[in-house]
């Protein structure tokens, strides 16, 4: 490949954070604020077998914004296979302007960072500022301050955000100023605070202060497709289950031909108690995208979708099969 034609120093940011802290919402939010000049790409993993956000991030700007999803777990193990292969696809294709990463909310973002370490050095990326998002209002739990992702997703921000600002108590800023001076070598981490992810642009400038490792050049593993979604029985629909770090998940995808009712599908989502869903669908009004952390439940109204696809996460290992029923019980014809 000629010289002019290869792929150079592409501005990188990895936005990380932890569950349901708004990930999605703040990458949509820079997509719609992207220049329109640009061609932006997000490779984006997820903890379950299904991958949802890719429909999610439908912006309306087709040729400018490419996802890549890489489902299953942290996209940095198996020696990094699943990352490098998904990220060599996505480069290819998108030869983007800049490149956003969102490795799942309980993956290991100092291995992600590791792993991108031979493309900054062969030149094609140049990593800027990793962004964490946190929840302020989550420091009082101990589930939070004593789980070693949660700590390290702080660990290796250049920037620490708190979205949801809003929804703060009056200490609950206080008690994440604390938390951050206790963590690696007491260095005080640059803080901003936003609602709804309104993350700004600028933001994403700064050059990164991760370590790259050093050590030799090795060739790239050859290109092979991630796109291993088995077909839909007959049936219709297919779940898939995972755990690890000590959550549990389930996913669900339905064929286009199967269309939810949304008021039934509404009523379900909102009443259901679990840690976190997400999900796209086709419904007889149109195709939704419903976003849920703890109690608070976003429904975004997409373009299109090819089929409908549900994914929870909880830190309980939940009544799949009762929630499959519930699913069936929400399709219009159900």
């Amino acid at each position: 490949m000629a010289d002019k034609e290869r792929i150079r120093e592409v501005p990188t940011n990895v936005i990380t954070g932890f569950l349901g802290v708004g990930k999605t919402t703040a990458i949509r939010h820079l997509l719609e604020n992207k220049p329109a000049d640009e061609r932006w790409a997000v490779l984006v993993n997820e903890f379950g077998e299904v991958g949802v956000d890719g429909a999610l991030f439908e912006s309306g700007q087709k040729g400018t914004v490419y996802i890549r999803e890489v489902p299953g777990g942290c996209m940095c193990c198996a020696a990094g296979l699943p990352m490098q292969v998904a990220l060599n696809q996505l480069l290819a294709s998108a030869r983007p302007h800049r490149l956003l990463i969102e490795p799942t909310g309980l993956g290991h973002p100092h291995e992600v960072l590791m792993a991108l370490s031979e493309a900054v050095r062969n030149g094609v990326l140049d990593l800027r500022s990793t962004l964490t998002l946190v929840d302020a209002g989550c420091i009082a739990e101990e589930r939070y301050r004593y789980n070693e992702t949660f700590r390290q997703q702080l660990e290796v921000a250049d920037l620490v955000v708190a979205n949801k600002s809003d929804l703060y108590g009056p200490q609950d800023l206080e008690n994440l100023h604390r938390f951050l001076s206790c963590l690696g070598n007491g260095a005080v981490k640059p803080l901003q605070t936003v609602e709804q992810g309104r993350i700004k642009i600028d933001w994403l400038q700064t050059p990164s202060n991760f370590q790259i490792a050093s050590g030799h050049q090795h060739q790239q593993p050859a290109l092979q497709s991630l796109d291993t979604q088995e077909p839909l029985p007959e049936c219709g629909y297919i779940r898939l289950e995972n755990s690890g770090e000590g959550y549990h998940s389930c996913g669900w995808r339905f064929a286009p031909g199967h269309v939810f009712d949304y008021e039934r599908l509404f009523s379900l989502i909102s009443g259901a108690e679990i840690e976190r869903m997400k999900g796209v669908f086709i419904s007889e009004q149109g195709v939704f995208g419903f976003n849920k952390a703890g109690q608070v439940l976003t429904v975004l109204e997409l373009d299109d979708t090819m089929e409908s696809r549900i994914e929870i996460i909880d830190c309980k290992q939940r009544d799949w099969d009762g929630m499959e029923s519930s699913w069936i019980g929400a399709l219009a014809d159900g």
